[in-house]
């Protein structure tokens, strides 16, 4: 071969090694600025991610991180309120969506969990309230049903079928939730005044009020909500 076609496969050679070095470096490169961003990510508190998301894309790590810490409370707080998984599982991706298109309302005057679960708590008595509706339309059949079974019951019978969440639907869905927050998932009534908007002496009001309303209406089973150990 031509001493000269020899020296032009080697520098071929030399660039395509030196290429692959680059590239490598650059793979690299990017594994490691992934990596430390995560690190980065799990280390700033939710204020901070709060912050960095507001101005994040659709695919940010700050909010994916977000998204990653309230999985499960906000999953607590929409079975709760909404009473099954389809429709909780329904009202947790609504309440991403709207943490995610509200991201940048949020104005650091609370923690950011408090405004975040505070969304969560309104998508769920919207959805309630909807599903309301819809379900007053069959509902007095269904009473009839009921009533129908109740009457060929022992009377012990006919109690254990009321439960905690049946009991409380005597109340409206506000003071629905906000017992159910408090005894069921032991929110302070401070964190419940700021989720539901009002002052804490307001909340503890209205905790009295329904904790009222629902002994009244089913005497000593009502007894049992929000009972000893549970505060006021």
């Amino acid at each position: 071969m031509h001493p000269l076609a020899t020296r032009r496969i080697a520098t071929h050679h030399r660039r395509l090694e030196g290429s692959s070095v680059l590239a490598e470096r650059s793979r690299s490169s990017r594994l490691e600025r992934a990596v430390n961003t995560e690190v980065d990510q799990t280390e700033r508190t939710d204020e901070q991610l709060a912050a960095e998301a507001a101005r994040e894309g659709s695919d940010g790590p700050a909010f994916a991180e977000l998204v990653r810490r309230l999985r499960d409370p906000v999953w607590r707080i929409c079975f709760r309120l909404m009473g099954n998984e389809h429709d909780a599982a329904d009202a947790a991706q609504e309440v991403f969506v709207r943490l995610f298109f509200n991201r940048d309302k949020f104005a650091g005057r609370s923690k950011y969990t408090t405004w975040a679960h505070s969304v969560a708590v309104r998508t769920c008595l919207a959805m309630r309230r909807a599903r309301g509706r819809r379900e007053r339309r069959v509902a007095s059949a269904s009473d009839e049903m009921i009533e129908q079974e109740a009457a060929h019951e022992p009377r012990d019978a006919a109690a254990n079928h009321l439960d905690l969440t049946q009991m409380l639907d005597v109340l409206d869905e506000s003071d629905r939730a906000m017992l159910l927050l408090k005894y069921a998932e032991n929110y302070s009534h401070e964190d419940l005044a700021e989720m539901f908007d009002i002052s804490i002496s307001a909340c503890k009001m209205r905790i009295s009020r329904a904790r009222e309303k629902v002994k009244e209406k089913f005497g000593d089973q009502g007894s049992g909500v929000g009972g000893r150990g549970s505060g006021t």
